[in-house]
């Protein structure tokens, strides 16, 4: 998949941490890769699967 137009960005909680990064400005699909590593793999989510992700998490 082309990641080349993907905005990354972390969450403000994680300060100057390394951490994830996520990409959701792509069409139907949100990227996530490790900050440490930006150059490296990323995983590729249906942009459902992701929300239906997060909206679990923020239950917990």
């Amino acid at each position: 998949m082309d990641l080349t137009g993907a905005t990354w960005r972390k969450s403000t909680r994680s300060g100057n941490s390394e951490c994830v990064e996520v990409a959701d400005n792509l069409p139907d699909v949100v990227a996530v890769r490790d900050s440490k590593d930006p150059a490296g793999p990323a995983l590729t989510f249906d942009s459902h699967v992701w929300r239906d992700f997060v909206a679990f998490a923020r239950r917990r």
